[in-house]
């Protein structure tokens, strides 16, 4: 494992070095090879089951170890959030219908550093209220990275994405955050969806940390069912979310989950 010597902010942010971002670009493109080598598999009749047992193997192959099997008691190497489920869905042996919307959610570990990303992908055709809520989520994270940069604010990044898509008339999920991480899979800043403009943490280079809305069509509200893991919307509407690990630099925000073949939409866009 690279060793650093970053320092902690007074929020407990953890500043990282320069030869740090490399660990982590090497762990967010395996992750994100993972979800572009998945495509595929996602269609109708397929279960969810068999897309994490083909991610678990992916992981395998890959030389990366999942942070997810065996967190928290967690037993999958991946989240897979059908339509109105939000977040933490548990892959299963329910198969997918024509018009699903799903979320894939991976995480590796790759040489101690931590690579966090999910995308929205659709078995067979993709209805227009669907299309619209995967395009808005989408473009409300890109507008949260375009507003990390050093000497914002996170109530900035929150307020970037809470403004477009409640101007699109859709919800943002309050119950669900993004993450600081690294070396470690969760850590300080809470990186909250939407928030007023100048509050929380001043970013600064060196910062890493996810970005993942969760966009709702209806109400905000979310509720956890008795599995204690799949957060549902709570007036079963269709929800969607994106998410990208990324580091601070002094110009702006440095993705290290870029799509390797250029697959980050489902439409490929």
């Amino acid at each position: 494992m690279t060793k650093h010597n970053g320092r902690l902010t007074k929020d407990g942010i953890r500043i990282h070095e320069d030869a740090d971002f490399a660990g982590m670009h090497a762990a967010g493109k395996v992750a994100a090879q993972i979800l572009d080598d998945i495509a595929p598999h996602v269609f109708p009749g397929q279960s969810t089951a068999e897309i994490d047992r083909i991610i678990t193997d992916m992981v395998t192959a890959s030389g990366t170890t999942s942070a997810t099997i065996g967190y928290r008691g967690y037993q999958h190497a991946s989240c897979i959030s059908v339509n109105h489920v939000v977040c933490h869905g548990i892959p299963g042996p329910k198969t997918l219908k024509d018009g699903d919307i799903l979320n894939i959610d991976v995480t590796v570990i790759l040489d101690g550093w931590y690579g966090d990303t999910s995308r929205m992908y659709v078995a067979g055709n993709l209805s227009r209220k669907s299309e619209r809520l995967i395009q808005v989520t989408h473009d409300a994270l890109m507008l949260g990275i375009e507003a990390a940069k050093p000497g914002n604010t996170f109530g900035d990044i929150g307020n970037a994405i809470q403004t477009y898509v409640e101007a699109n008339r859709m919800s943002v999920v309050r119950d669900f955050c993004g993450h600081g991480l690294g070396t470690v899979f969760h850590a300080p800043p809470n990186v909250l969806h939407y928030g007023r403009p100048g509050t929380g943490p001043v970013l600064e280079e060196g910062m890493f940390f996810t970005i993942e809305p969760m966009v709702n069509l209806g109400r905000p509200e979310t509720k956890v069912l008795a599995d204690d893991w799949t957060a549902v919307t709570r007036d079963k509407s269709l929800s969607a979310q994106f998410e990208h690990s990324i580091g601070i630099r002094a110009d702006g925000a440095e993705i290290f989950t870029l799509s390797p073949a250029g697959k980050f939409h489902p439409t490929y866009g």
